[in-house]
């Protein structure tokens, strides 16, 4: 049986001093650090020099900055951030709300839509609040936008209503014909309860659109 011996030839590869990755990390952030504010490029410099996780501190500058300019993009499109301190009121008694359509149920739809989306909002819901809400749903529709062999295939959901919100000095202030229409889609054979579904939904996301509206017009008025 024969050996086969196999030879390995090696080879010297120098390796960079402490000195040298020094030399280059700061090569490498001062070319980082022309594109940063000054103030910025100080901090670069100063931590590239006292430092050994040179790269690590870049990173935590690139992260703040990504912060800083989000902020300022924010705030300069005319948002406002709303903690609870700042809320135009702490809790809040939701009233009767009256239906005066033929679509049964929204009033107690729109009522659980409500007091979803105050809570979400860090507003408390219970009888004997020192504000209240109430009012009236007074157009529920659904428009046929468009047909495909006889079966309606988008529609335009419309819902409409008033409402009044009470303070505990008694002055009130009213919301009127709140409501935003949208659209839906239909895909099916039109049969009946196919079309009963649809209904259910187009009734459950225009409760939900309403409640986001009187919230956020009473928050962010």
């Amino acid at each position: 049986m024969k050996t086969m011996k196999l030879k390995f030839k090696t080879q010297n590869i120098p390796i960079s001093s402490d000195r040298d990755c020094h030399c280059e990390c700061n090569e490498a952030i001062s070319l980082f650090s022309r594109r940063l504010p000054r103030t910025l490029q100080v901090l670069a410099m100063t931590y590239a020099s006292s430092n050994r996780f040179v790269y690590r501190w870049i990173w935590d500058i690139v992260i703040l900055s990504a912060i800083f300019c989000l902020l300022s993009t924010v705030f300069g499109c005319g948002y406002t951030l709303h903690g609870k301190a700042s809320l135009p009121f702490q809790a809040i008694h939701i009233g009767i709300i009256e239906n005066r359509t033929v679509e049964p149920k929204l009033q107690d739809k729109l009522y659980k839509a409500l007091t979803d989306e105050f809570l979400k909002q860090g507003i408390a819901v219970y009888h004997g609040a020192d504000h209240q809400i109430e009012g009236r749903i007074d157009q529920f529709e659904l428009r046929i936008l468009s047909e495909t062999s006889d079966v309606a295939t988008e529609y335009e959901v419309i819902m409409k209503g008033n409402f009044t919100i009470t303070d505990s000095s008694g002055h009130s202030k009213e919301i009127k014909d709140i409501g935003s229409p949208f659209i839906i889609s239909f895909s099916g054979s039109g049969h009946l309860t196919e079309l009963l579904a649809v209904k259910e939904l187009a009734s459950d996301r225009a409760v939900r659109d309403m409640a986001s509206e009187i919230v956020a017009t009473l928050i962010f008025r």
